[in-house]
């Protein structure tokens, strides 16, 4: 079995490549990232094309004036570009996995040449994601700035002419069966977390810490936390936001400023020192497949209170290793945020529990031995 990876960026593709490679499944790893970066997870230049036209086109445009961003979203250029070109290189492999919205050429040529093709949907359906979000800016009278028209034109087409449909979450996996995609179409695994690189360090203090990492935008229901915590008022506590904040979510934390302490992007290496001198970790996201950082503070011997959107419920669970939540419900998490306050010794032995849960069944190694049993599955029923 020989597997092609083609990914518009990183995400967890890195991993996986390194799983498929560790058991000589990996052909190719087609990235937009420049080989000497893709070298630092252990790929070796030879399992390696790298198309970083994308990357350009991306960062560049990013550092343009606000008026000329808002004049032209390039988004589904920047994404037609890249999946062209990959569609141009690829060579023949029994396995094509392409990231969505990067992936309609590449996986027309894949299955042209014989190929199976699978379309990795980090997200839910398409569909779902756009609507919900707009829900959420229009509730607090903000623009969205709505994914591409022609993106999610596209994606449909992806999710059409795809073998099959890879989904990081039961969340996720709703969303597609609600949108009429059939069940026998979707692979279902739930991702990783390395614990070597998280791994929990003595806490140095008696703050009642609750932490969250990642973008402070809207989406993460940032806004709802800093509410909560705000109400709260919580004697010896801290909140601590870890990420690159979005202007969208500005006004909030100027409305709450001084109820918390923010530290801006923290490089994922250095996360399990931020993880390890917290109490609780909180991610509060509208929508999103599954987040990675749930299985970070995990391994770092955190509970987790997350939303029923986060993709958390796959990993987490409930009343065990953290709580699980409706989204924007801020009610609930004051009630979850309160009972772990004033309950230190059970706070502590669902961060326990919550390491070892991860520990034994959510490493990388676990994730490479499911998909690989599932790519082989789909393989043997060509």
């Amino acid at each position: 079995m020989q597997v092609t990876i083609s990914v518009g960026g990183r995400f967890h593709a890195f991993y996986l490549a390194q799983q498929l490679l560790k058991r000589g499944y990996l052909a190719k790893l087609i990235t937009s990232y420049p080989k000497f970066e893709v070298v630092k997870y252990g790929i070796p230049k030879d399992n390696v094309d790298s198309v970083i036209i994308k990357e350009i086109m991306q960062r560049g445009w990013g550092k343009l004036p606000n008026w000329l961003k808002n004049s032209y979203n390039p988004q589904y250029l920047i994404h037609e570009i890249y999946d062209k070109w990959v569609s141009k290189i690829y060579k023949k492999s029994d396995i094509v996995v392409a990231w969505s919205s990067f992936g309609l050429h590449t996986i027309r040529k894949a299955k042209g040449m014989g190929a199976i093709t699978v379309l990795f949907r980090g997200s839910s359906h398409i569909l779902y994601q756009n609507k919900i979000l707009e829900e959420e800016y229009k509730k607090f009278g903000l623009k969205y700035n709505a994914v591409h028209p022609k993106i999610i034109e596209k994606e449909l087409k992806e999710y059409e002419k795809a073998n099959y449909i890879q989904i990081p979450s039961i969340y996720a996996k709703r969303t597609f069966l609600a949108q009429g995609i059939p069940e026998s179409k979707l692979i279902y695994v739930p991702l990783g977390v390395s614990i070597s690189e998280f791994k929990p360090i003595p806490k140095n203090d008696n703050i009642f810490r609750i932490i969250y990492a990642g973008g402070m935008t809207l989406q993460k229901g940032v806004h709802y936390l800093l509410q909560a915590y705000s109400e709260l008022r919580l004697p010896n506590s801290e909140l601590l936001l870890v990420g690159r904040i979005s202007d969208e979510i500005k006004p909030f934390f100027k409305k709450y400023e001084g109820k918390y302490k923010w530290v801006g992007h923290v490089p994922q290496k250095e996360l399990y020192k931020y993880y390890s001198q917290s109490s609780v970790f909180v991610h509060m996201s509208i929508q999103e497949g599954l987040s990675l950082v749930i299985p970070q503070a995990m391994a770092c011997g955190l509970p987790v209170i997350c939303t029923t959107n986060t993709g958390g419920e796959d990993i987490v669970r409930d009343g065990i290793d953290g709580f699980i939540i409706p989204i924007r419900d801020v009610e609930a998490l004051k009630e979850k945020l309160i009972y772990l306050y004033e309950n230190p010794d059970i706070c502590k032995a669902m961060g326990q529990s919550a390491k070892e849960r991860v520990s034994k069944g959510f490493t990388w190694d676990d994730y490479g031995e499911r998909i690989t049993k599932e790519y082989k599955r789909i393989l043997a029923k060509r």
